[in-house]
């Protein structure tokens, strides 16, 4: 029994270090007499104990996926592969703070206590295998992402984000916790393993209300996700946050509510079930949706955090269709987009961050004539901007043309005409900051401070595997590939 346990324990690694990581930087910012000195030493055991944490699952995604904790948890090639892509979106906002002027000299240990604490909610939820782990991984996540919206005290616009984000993040979670009672209520158990056994023996008014249940469920991780309709939150929360807490969340509850909805779609919506055909139709429309509201509405942005954030949006529609097809190359697709969106949120939120602490603005304005001051950042910002619209030679493309490839091998050519149309608008707009970078004239001659040699270093090897990713796309598309679900 003892041996049995501590072979759980070596999958659950990463947990463990990273709750660890949490308690021993909040006993270090504790000790720190000085409320204004530098946290350099903490920012550097952060990192290396994410960095840590990162070795962990790196050497995770070999072994034989596993349900531990009495089905509770499930560690599968999967989940690892998101909770990598969730520790390295960390990894880089926590170094964003430490340089950024957004966050207070007195906050920057605050914050990296915050964000490990919602990567382990994120950790959970990508690794849930009942209601019970599903729903202590949204509210983990959740609570602390309201805190850290709001970091920016003296400002009205950071309060009213984490009150707006709390408000809407309680009631979306109730309404989850609502759905998922009455999933618990019919099938007997908060078991998936046992609720997949059951499911084919529903009929009629349980039927019924699973299906609206499981709809509730994604009110939850739909608000997460930022998907139409319960994308109202993150324009302005995005805006009012400071620009690490903006990048952290455009990456890491993002992944984490995708992983939620792909294995909760594969374990009770696949080819068979009574439910397969509403449940797709509902998500079809919900991608659709959500890719044109975010795509539309970012047109008009002057807020360059507002720009980004509408275009978060509408790539969480094009994530989630790879949800629609329910197979491997699906999941595959959204892996490898997950990949590649990780480094371009990463680069254009470290551009903006730069400029931000500049010109005290994220507005158009500071891009103007980038190439004259600094036209390595600028040629990078505009490949990141091309990557993201969906160019080649980029990753980007090679992450879009896959979502295409899946849904048009399953024959839905009617959202692969939306995805499409809505990649031309986004062209649009992303061409429009570029050429605002390109062919406007600079206001002054004044170098931008906050590209100092270290950062424009770091933004410069977050760039490589943007190119590389569209080029040698083939490495990271196998990785995706063996990343399987693990369901019984």
């Amino acid at each position: 029994m003892i041996d049995q346990l501590l072979g759980f324990v070596t999958y659950y690694w990463p947990e463990m270090i990273s709750i660890l990581l949490m308690m021993s930087l909040l006993v270090a910012e504790a000790t720190v007499s000085d409320e204004h000195a530098p946290r350099t030493k903490i920012h550097v055991y952060t990192q290396l104990m994410l960095g840590l944490v990162l070795v962990n699952l790196l050497l995770n995604l070999g072994e034989k996926p596993l349900h531990i904790f009495h089905n509770a948890v499930t560690i599968d090639p999967f989940s690892t592969l998101i909770k990598i892509i969730m520790t390295a979106g960390t990894m880089g906002a926590i170094f964003l703070s430490h340089s950024s002027r957004d966050i207070y000299t007195n906050l920057k240990s605050e914050f990296s206590v915050m964000a490990v604490g919602v990567l382990i909610g994120g950790m959970l939820l990508a690794s849930a295998n009942n209601l019970l782990t599903l729903y202590m991984g949204i509210e983990t996540l959740s609570i602390l992402s309201y805190v850290l919206s709001s970091f920016k005290r003296d400002e009205a616009t950071s309060t009213e984000a984490g009150m707006k984000y709390a408000l809407y993040g309680g009631l979306s979670a109730g309404v989850a916790l609502f759905g998922m009672s009455h999933l618990y209520g019919v099938f007997g158990s908060i078991q998936f393993v046992d609720m997949i056994d059951k499911l084919p023996g529903l009929a009629g008014m349980n039927l019924a209300i699973v299906l609206v249940s499981f709809v509730m469920f994604f009110v939850g991780v739909g608000y997460k996700i930022s998907a139409f309709p319960f994308h109202m939150w993150t324009p302005d929360v995005y805006q009012g946050s400071p620009i690490p807490v903006t990048s952290f969340f455009a990456i890491v509850p993002k992944m984490a509510g995708i992983a939620a909805l792909v294995r909760v779609s594969f374990v009770f919506f696949q080819e068979g079930s009574a439910l397969t055909v509403t449940w797709t139709g509902l998500i079809l429309v919900i991608a659709a949706m959500t890719m044109t509201v975010g795509n539309v509405t970012a047109i008009g942005q002057s807020s360059v955090k507002r720009l980004l954030a509408f275009s978060s949006i509408g790539h969480v529609g094009m994530m989630i269709l790879g949800v629609v097809v329910m197979n491997e190359a699906g999941v595959q697709a959204i892996l490898f987009y997950g990949i590649a969106y990780l480094f371009m949120t990463l680069i254009a939120f470290y551009i903006t961050s730069c400029l931000s602490d500049m010109y005290g603005t994220d507005s158009y304005d500071v891009f103007r004539g980038l190439v004259y001051k600094h036209p390595l950042m600028a040629i990078i910002m505009a490949g990141v901007l091309f990557s993201l619209a969906g160019m080649p030679p980029f990753s980007g493309f090679v992450a879009k043309f896959n979502i295409f490839s899946v849904i048009i091998e399953k024959k839905l050519y009617g959202i692969a005409l939306v995805a499409a149309i809505n990649s031309v608008i986004a062209l649009y707009y992303y061409v429009k900051l570029a050429k605002t970078m390109i062919f406007s004239e600079a206001d002054g001659e004044e170098k931008v401070l906050a590209f100092t040699p270290g950062i424009q270093a770091v933004i410069v090897a977050l760039f490589i595997p943007v190119v590389l990713l569209g080029i040698f796309w083939d490495s990271a598309m196998a990785l995706a590939g063996n990343a399987e679900l693990f369901i019984r």
